[in-house]
């Protein structure tokens, strides 16, 4: 090739690179891109949510297209531990989120201004390690039982040897957020015991580690979904609540007719859970959103003094 063509085919190729965008170009783009995407985010309605049975009407909800999407922009931002979650409402960071009333209180207490729009059904077992040979709640003295501090976890811990009247301090609480660690915990023979929620208890069961408790043999229904109510105030999120109150309820609904295996790959998409687990569900049924018992509230209130 002459050295002229070369020559030419090297302006060519220059003038082509120079109608690019400059690397300024490109970075004031993306900038611009990521200011759009957080003011989105912050119109938005946020809610935390858990890899636990009581948050599956609003996975259904946002995945079967049930929220009006045209009235309000709703979001739901995953978490796996409840304390994680419970300090991203509370420092405004998400509008709600699936908690416990003992949470809720607890943050009351530090400040928060929270209200409940919904009762959820969540309860939670107290299920021992097999290799533990722990058959009894009595014999939980001198053992690692593992749940999460100012939670119904910690209550229901409590209220486990209380019942038996072991002393609080021959119990070892171990907290541990993250519920799938907590379960994998258990599994791997690393904890005599630990309080669990729905499906992660299921996948304990199915292991034949036995249950000592169950939260809802005891009347206990802690399990709420609550909004931050400054940030509820004005009628723009007051349309979102009433958005997502409605495709919640829907989603309920659907769930109550359906049953939970119909829903698996929804199961399996945010539990991830096999069929086996599945399975081995058991029955539940979802309300509609309505707020929790004053009664719960009341027990919640004295343990925490």
């Amino acid at each position: 090739m002459k050295t002229k063509h070369i020559i030419l085919f090297l302006l060519i190729g220059l003038a082509i690179c120079g109608c690019g965008p400059s690397y300024d170009d490109v970075k004031e783009q993306s900038q611009a891109e990521q200011a759009r995407l957080r003011k989105e985010d912050s119109l938005a309605l946020k809610i935390g949510v858990m890899p636990t049975l009581d948050c599956l009407p609003a996975y259904i909800a946002k995945d079967y297209h049930l929220f009006d999407t045209v009235k309000a922009d709703i979001r739901l931002k995953p978490y796996n531990s409840q304390i994680d979650c419970d300090a991203a409402l509370a420092a405004g960071k998400l509008e709600g989120c699936f908690t416990d009333i003992v949470r809720g209180q607890y943050m009351k207490k530090r400040g928060s201004q929270l209200d409940y729009v919904a009762a959820t059904n969540t309860y939670w077992q107290l299920i021992s390690n097999r290799n533990a040979r722990i058959m009894r709640l009595n014999q939980l003295g001198d053992k690692m039982v593992a749940m999460a501090r100012f939670s119904a976890t910690a209550l229901l811990v409590d209220y486990a040897t209380d019942s038996v009247k072991l002393n609080p301090e021959e119990v070892f609480k171990i907290q541990i957020n993250d519920v799938a660690l907590r379960l994998s915990m258990l599994l791997n023979n690393e904890m005599d015991a630990m309080l669990l929620p729905e499906p992660q208890a299921t996948a304990a069961r199915l292991y034949n580690n036995p249950v000592l408790m169950d939260s809802r043999e005891k009347d206990m229904r802690f399990g709420v979904v609550a909004f931050n109510t400054k940030q509820m105030k004005d009628q723009r999120r007051q349309q979102q609540l009433s958005v997502f109150i409605k495709g919640y309820n829907s989603a309920c609904d659907s769930i109550n007719k359906n049953g939970l295996k119909h829903y698996s790959e929804t199961l399996k998409k945010y539990y991830k859970i096999d069929d086996k687990t599945i399975n081995g569900l058991p029955k539940m049924k979802f309300e509609h959103a309505q707020p929790p018992r004053q009664k719960d509230i009341t027990t919640a209130d004295k343990w925490l003094k």
